[in-house]
């Protein structure tokens, strides 16, 4: 699946999980960054399922502003280094970034347990699955 936002181009994986080859401080950049506001998306996965938006929550991050959502988190606001976005599985059909639903449904992780990412940046565009942090 090809996947084109102004400025980024990448393969997009359909299949979702945690990249092997996603370099490792990267990825600590963005669980660094996903702490400051895991919370608040928890509560905003939590509120996109009760009031039956989607079963399948996602939130795109980006350093810059990109056509996916609804911006919650702008950065700077919270001292984050990326903007985060909410919106769902739906939106990215619509979209045509999820191209075959069922296996993205598969690979989803337990919404109440992950946050599920979709990061959009020139080194990396791609779904990522972080844990919530254990209060």
């Amino acid at each position: 699946m090809f996947l084109s936002i102004t400025g980024y181009s990448s393969n997009a994986k359909v299949i979702m999980q945690n990249d092997p080859t996603l370099d490792p401080k990267y990825l600590g950049k963005i669980s660094a960054d996903f702490v400051k506001v895991a919370e608040q998306l928890k509560e905003a996965a939590y509120q996109i399922r009760k009031r039956n938006f989607s079963e399948y929550p996602i939130f795109p991050i980006s350093k810059e502003d990109i056509p996916i959502g609804q911006l919650l988190y702008e950065k700077g606001k919270m001292t984050n280094e990326w903007n985060y976005y909410a919106s769902f599985l739906e939106e990215f059909e619509q979209r045509e970034l999820v191209a075959e639903k069922e296996a993205f449904k598969q690979a989803y992780k337990d919404a109440d347990e992950f946050c599920c990412l979709f990061i959009v940046d020139r080194e990396f565009t791609n779904f990522v699955f972080i844990p919530y942090p254990v209060d």
